[in-house]
């Protein structure tokens, strides 16, 4: 048997448990940089396999690296877990069914967290494939296996990067769930993200003389974001946010915080943009007469492409064909597509053929994935666990995501990236040529100030105990309003 079949073999042999992981990572839906329950399951899977565990990459409790072997080209493959908040939705439900909910249901109503955006096949389909590879190429090659959390709010790579979590690797392999299956050399944009939180001074509702509103600070933000976008703001970028304090209307409410993304093409003019939030921000504070505190959370480069990469991977995925779904999928797919008004097309058939980056970059999704390619070529693709037409980030995704869509989407990947890794060892020159390409690139360095701290938080100590890990750093500060209260 060949080394590419060896590995498929296994994938095929393993089905039910690459497709079980993913759904109990579905079930449990745990928001970023709180996957314990994730993290565990992955990494006892990658450890009944001879991989060797590290946990606790860059400081962050559920993130760790896993290793298999010593010698040959280092590969490295991405797993993520987080799920997405408010998407809380019953598998193969094909209308809106949350099962959980959030926050208070008369006067704050939420729902509960769910896997929209498919991270739960994300780490299925990257873990068998690095086991498969593994168990294909023995002693030819190591594999690591880096588990990452907070994808969504894009802040573990960018400090694991920065902290020389990823330093060493020859080619870093990578999917992400989508409603087609392709490859290319296209690009992310690159983000930086903040929080600007306005302090003001409580009182009563009723008599507001005296009281300084951080609502007033947060709106006054929001609004000049909104005057941004009308001349401040190109064709790629993008300037996101929400808002947050809770507080009752007869309570003058004295913190309130603006989370925003701000995405543009490139890191430059992502931090220019940014700049002029900061400036929106300053000014808010002083017309609404709040304390603002102002918090960097992550800040990560816009994608790098491979073009040889990418043609590797298109030919194997070309030779292996598209995930296989079965007629109840398709009856799903369609009736979900009716659901959310998007038209009864079904699910995507074929591979998408190999094109060119678009010559005009109009913006678009962001990844800290972007980060690790910049210290390695990064070899990306998509497959399908949603029906055309559904957009990830929604209810939608999340009621496919559980179901056998996300099944055959996530075994296609992990055979695509499980052969791609075998050919890159089987192909010396090709991986020369990958990296010949890689090396082109400009000079590199983190974008995160060295005193940046990552967000985090607590583990369960039932996790630390499980993960040999302890957990001592000062849970992140609330901030403290010291306005002065009385009328002026």
């Amino acid at each position: 048997m060949s080394t590419e079949k060896t590995a498929l073999n296994w994938i095929d042999v393993n089905a039910p448990v690459l497709t079980g992981l993913s759904d109990t990572i579905w079930s449990y839906a745990e928001p970023s940089l709180r996957e314990w329950r994730s993290a565990s399951a992955t990494a006892d899977l990658l450890r009944s396999y001879g991989f060797a565990i590290e946990w606790g990459t860059a400081g962050f409790p559920a993130a760790f690296v896993a290793t298999h072997g010593g010698h040959g080209p280092v590969l490295g493959f991405n797993v993520e877990y987080d799920a997405l908040p408010g998407l809380s939705q019953h598998a193969g439900v094909p209308y809106h069914d949350p099962i959980g909910y959030a926050g208070d249901p008369l006067y704050g109503p939420a729902y509960g967290p769910g896997h929209g955006c498919g991270h739960n096949a994300l780490a299925a389909a990257s873990a068998g494939a690095a086991i498969a590879a593994a168990v294909a190429l023995g002693d030819r090659a190591t594999v690591k296996v880096f588990a990452s959390t907070g994808e969504e709010q894009l802040v573990g790579k960018a400090y694991a990067v920065r902290d020389g979590a990823y330093d060493g690797l020859d080619v870093f392999l990578d999917w992400h769930p989508a409603p087609v299956t392709a490859t290319g050399w296209d690009v992310t944009s690159a983000l930086i993200s903040g929080t600007f939180t306005f302090l003001g001074s409580a009182g009563h509702g009723s008599d507001p003389l005296g009281t300084r509103s951080g609502l007033d600070g947060a709106l006054l933000l929001t609004t000049m974001i909104e005057h941004l976008r009308a001349a401040n703001v190109s064709p790629s970028g993008r300037v996101s946010y929400t808002l947050s304090g809770g507080g009752a209307p007869n309570v003058t409410p004295d913190v309130q915080t603006v989370w925003v993304y701000v995405r543009e093409a490139t890191h430059e003019r992502a931090r220019t943009l940014y700049d002029k939030v900061v400036e929106c921000a300053g000014a808010a504070a002083t017309a609404g007469r709040t304390r603002l505190e102002h918090r960097l959370v992550t800040a990560i480069r816009q994608g790098l492409g491979n073009r040889a990469g990418a043609e590797l991977l298109h030919h194997t995925m070309s030779e292996l064909g598209p995930a296989r779904f079965t007629d109840s999928d398709h009856e799903f797919a369609l009736r979900l597509q009716a659901a959310i008004g998007r038209p009864r097309i079904g699910l995507a058939a074929g591979i998408a053929p190999l094109t060119p980056p678009p010559e005009t970059d109009l913006g678009g999704p962001s990844s800290d994935t972007s980060e690790v390619g910049w210290q390695a070529p990064h070899l990306s693709l998509v497959a399908p666990v949603v029906p055309l037409g559904v957009p990830l980030h929604s209810w939608a995704a999340t009621a496919s995501t559980g179901t056998n869509i996300a099944h055959q989407g996530l075994l296609a990947a992990a055979r695509y990236l499980a052969a791609g890794a075998v050919a890159l060892v089987e192909q010396p020159e090709t991986l020369a040529a990958i990296r010949d390409e890689f090396d082109a690139r400009e000079p590199w360095h983190s974008l995160l100030p060295a005193d940046a701290t990552p967000p985090r938080y607590p583990p369960p100590p039932e996790f630390l105990k499980e993960t040999g890990q302890e957990f001592t750093l000062p849970a992140l500060p609330f901030p403290v309003s010291a306005e002065p209260l009385g009328k002026i």
